[in-house]
C-alpha cells in the first residue's frame, strides 16, 4: 500500500479504534489497470474532495483503497445476521473495507468504503472481488434514490481494476467507492450480542450501543434509557424508510438483517429493482425462491429484523429480562402504526390530495387508496406511470391508462392538486430494461447509455423532451426479469 498527500483527503478510524473487536485491519488488492469508470463529482464536493484529484493516479488509488493517507487504518468489518430467516454467526465484510470515516463540508462523518477490493478473512471461500455491472448497478439505483429524496448510502466511483473475474462467464473486474453515514446495522448488534454472551462480558455491546447512539442518533444519550432509546429511533427511521421504498415502488430484494442499518440509510444494491405493473408479489431477485422479500412483504420483514435488534439489545435495556421485554416489545409494536401513517399520508400526497384537510375522511382516503391498488393490479398498470397519468387528468387531460370513471369520480370530488402530485410522483426511475442496457453497454466499454441514463435520474420529477423513452415501460420482448447478486 502507497500513501497519498495528506492534503488531498484525511481519513479517521474511529471505527476501528473504538471497536477493535468487530474490525480485522486488511488492505486491499492491487489493481493490475486502473481505469475510472464513473465519478460522482457532485458527491465528491459535498465530501470536500476534489474531483481532478480522484481522477488521477494518487486519486484512484484511494478509490481502490491501494494509496491512503498517513495514518489510515482500512479494516474488514464483522458482523453476523440471518440471511432469509437462517441465522448465520460470522459474516463480515468478505469483499469489502472500511477505509475510514471522513467529514464532510456539512460537518457530517462518513464513511468511505470500498466494495470489491479482494478477499478478507469473511470471504468464506469466494474471490472477493466484483464486476463492472453489478457495482455500476449500485451506482445508479443508490443514487437515483438519493434524487428521489430517499435515504440511502451513495456512490461515489466505480474504477475498472483490469482484472477479469469468473462468474457464469469472464467478466470485467470493478471497485465501487462507497459512502454512508456510517455501516452499522443490525448484524453488528448481533454480532457484538454473540461476542458478549460467548465471553461472559458485554463491553463490547454497550461500546456499540454507545457509538452507534453518537453517530446517528445523539438524542438518545439524554433519554433516561437510552439503548431504549436507540431502538426507538431505529424503529422510526426504519418505519419511515419502509414507507418510501413502498410509496416509489422499490423492491430490494435481500432484506437480511445484515442489510438493515442502524442510521435508516437503503444500503446494499445486490438483487434490487423497481417494480413496473403493480403486483404486491413482484420478486425480481433470482435467490428469492419462496418470495420472503416480494414488494408486499416487506414491511413485515422489515418488522421482523427489528425484533432481532431487540433482542440483543435487552442486557442494556434493562437487568431484569421480563422488564427488558416489555420495554423493547411497547417499542416494537410502534412499528406498525408508524409504517401505516407515513405511508397512507405518503399515498395521499402521491394523488394529490391534502394532508391537512380535516375534512378528508381517513375512511375516504383509505379506500380510494385501495381501489386504486386493485384496479392498478387488475389492469397490470405502471405503478410509477399510473401517478404521472393522473396528474394529468387533474389539469383535464383524458386518462391514457385503464382507470374505471367511477374511481375517476371519488378522486376528483376531492379536488386533487396535480403541482403536489408532480413533485412526489417521478416520471424517471431506474426502468429495468434501461438498467440492463446501459450494464451491458459498460461492460463492452460503452459508457454512453449509462451517462445518458444518469443524468434523467438525477432530475426524476422535471419531464423533459428527449427523455421519453426514459418515463416509458418496458418493451413487450423485454420478458419476466430476475437479478442477481453479483457474488
Amino acid at each position: 500500500m502507497s500513501v497519498t498527500s495528506d492534503a488531498a483527503v484525511t481519513l479517521d478510524n474511529r471505527f476501528a479504534r473504538e471497536l477493535p473487536e468487530l474490525a480485522i485491519p486488511w488492505q486491499a488488492e492491487p489493481a493490475p489497470e486502473p481505469r475510472l469508470l464513473v465519478l460522482n463529482e457532485a458527491l465528491a464536493t459535498e465530501l470536500g474532495l476534489d474531483a481532478d484529484w480522484l481522477g488521477s493516479p494518487d486519486g484512484m488509488g484511494l478509490l481502490l483503497g491501494t494509496a491512503l493517507p498517513k495514518g489510515a487504518t482500512p479494516v474488514a468489518q464483522a458482523y453476523a445476521g440471518h440471511q432469509f430467516g437462517g441465522y448465520v454467526p460470522r459474516l463480515g465484510d468478505g469483499r469489502a473495507l472500511l477505509l475510514g470515516e471522513l467529514v464532510d463540508v456539512g460537518g457530517r462523518t462518513r464513511d468511505l468504503h470500498l466494495k470489491g477490493s479482494g478477499r478478507t478473512p469473511f470471504a468464506r471461500g469466494g474471490d472477493g472481488l466484483a464486476v463492472v455491472g453489478p457495482m455500476l448497478r449500485e451506482y445508479i439505483v443508490s443514487e437515483a434514490m438519493h434524487a428521489l429524496g430517499i435515504p440511502t448510502t451513495r456512490s461515489l466511483a466505480v474504477v475498472a481494476t483490469g482484472r477479469d473475474v469468473w462468474r457464469e462467464t469472464r467478466q470485467p473486474g470493478a471497485v465501487l467507492a462507497r459512502i454512508a453515514g456510517s455501516h452499522l446495522r443490525v448484524g453488528s448488534f448481533q454480532y457484538a450480542y454473540q461476542y458478549g454472551t460467548v465471553n461472559g462480558d458485554l463491553d463490547v455491546l454497550r461500546r456499540l450501543a454507545h457509538h452507534a447512539i453518537s453517530r446517528h442518533h445523539p438524542g438518545a444519550a439524554e433519554a433516561e434509557n437510552p439503548s431504549l432509546a436507540l431502538f426507538e429511533a431505529v424503529v422510526s427511521a426504519q418505519a419511515s424508510l419502509l414507507a418510501q421504498w413502498m410509496l416509489i415502488g422499490f423492491i430490494h430484494g435481500v432484506m437480511n438483517t445484515d442489510n438493515m442499518t442502524i442510521s435508516g440509510e437503503t444500503i446494499d444494491y445486490g438483487p434490487c429493482a423497481f417494480m413496473d405493473t403493480f403486483d404486491p408479489a413482484t420478486v425480481f431477485s433470482s435467490i428469492d425462491h419462496g418470495g420472503r422479500y416480494a414488494y408486499g412483504n416487506q414491511p413485515a420483514v422489515a418488522h421482523w429484523n427489528l425484533a432481532r435488534f431487540a433482542e440483543t439489545l435487552l442486557p442494556l435495556i434493562a437487568d431484569d429480562a421480563d422488564t427488558a421485554v416489555d420495554l423493547v416489545t411497547a417499542a416494537l409494536g410502534t412499528f406498525p402504526q408508524q409504517f401505516d401513517t407515513a405511508w397512507s399520508t405518503g399515498m395521499q400526497t402521491k394523488l394529490g390530495l391534502s394532508t391537512d384537510d380535516h375534512e378528508l375522511d381517513a375512511a375516504t382516503a383509505t379506500a380510494l387508496i385501495n381501489d386504486l391498488l386493485v384496479l392498478l393490479q387488475q389492469t397490470r398498470t405502471d405503478y410509477t406511470s399510473a401517478f404521472r397519468d393522473l396528474a394529468r387528468v387533474a389539469r383535464g387531460a383524458d386518462p391514457a391508462l385503464p382507470f374505471t370513471d367511477e374511481w375517476l369520480a371519488r378522486w376528483r370530488a376531492l379536488n386533487p392538486d396535480p403541482a403536489v402530485m408532480d413533485r412526489v410522483n417521478p416520471v424517471y426511475i431506474p426502468r429495468n430494461h434501461l438498467v440492463e442496457e446501459a450494464l451491458s453497454a459498460a461492460t463492452d466499454g460503452d459508457l454512453a447509455p449509462l451517462t445518458t441514463l444518469m443524468t434523467a435520474l438525477r432530475a426524476p420529477f422535471d419531464e423533459r423532451a428527449g427523455f421519453e423513452r426514459y418515463a416509458a415501460q418496458a418493451p413487450e420482448e423485454f420478458g419476466p426479469y430476475r437479478t442477481f447478486c453479483g457474488t
